[in-house]
């Protein structure tokens, strides 16, 4: 019998290219958002408990409310639960904020010593591999991916070549093959790497949309496998 063929594998579109255009459409289009000129975990970790399922715009009502109200690990730690909901009502999904709390108290016994790589972040309460990476990245510049509902989108199809109205779920496996692109492309530099998770989160909230992505303004569609 005739021995069978080895499906070859497909060589993904350049990320060299794809950083290029993606860091230089950030550094001229990036909104001014709060927690994007902060190094602080703390504040850091509150802006992404935040902006768990809930839209950019109702965040940046309450963030900086929040913060005025507890603004140190300590003061959020020391905090009755109900003071802590009443800060939250409004945003819904309630349990991030007891795990924010949850956190603080952690935290705050540990004498204000975050962990600064996702796998130690990853034993906070209410914190998975988003979260860990997101805080590694934009607290500490670690060179680490983080990847949300629209940065997982912005590699199925710029990388991949996924239809448009393909579901945005998937299987365990390809999860971890976008998490496997994510790690391969995101840049070593730690600044580049912040630059560049907060570029492709920017990309896929404002750009490249589940249902109308707006293509002909997209700065990587030369080289994105579904636009061509």
């Amino acid at each position: 019998m005739p021995a069978k063929s080895t499906p070859r594998t497909r060589k993904l579109p350049s990320a060299q290219r794809f950083t290029r255009a993606l860091l230089a459409w950030y550094r001229k289009s990036a909104r001014d958002l709060p927690w994007r000129r902060t190094r602080d975990p703390y504040e850091v970790i509150v802006s992404e408990f935040m902006l768990q399922q809930t839209q950019v715009s109702r965040v940046l009502e309450y963030y900086p409310r929040f913060l005025k109200r507890f603004p140190t690990v300590y003061q959020l730690a020391a905090a009755k639960p109900k003071a802590v909901m009443e800060s939250w009502e409004g945003l819904g999904y309630y349990a991030r904020a007891r795990n924010l709390h949850e956190t603080a108290k952690q935290i705050s016994v540990a004498g204000g010593q975050w962990p600064e790589d996702p796998a130690g972040l990853q034993q906070l309460p209410g914190v998975g591999r988003y979260t860990a990476g997101a805080v590694a990245c934009f607290a500490y510049e670690k060179p680490v991916p983080a990847v949300d509902t629209n940065v997982g989108r912005v590699i199925r199809r710029y990388f991949l070549g996924e239809r448009k109205g393909k579901r945005e779920g998937g299987s365990g496996k390809r999860n971890d093959a976008i998490w496997g692109i994510a790690a391969t492309i995101v840049p070593k530099n730690g600044k580049r790497a912040w630059e560049f998770n907060q570029g492709i989160m920017e990309l896929g909230a404002r750009i490249c949309v589940a249902r109308k992505p707006r293509c002909p303004e997209c700065p990587v569609r030369k080289g994105c496998r579904t636009y061509n």
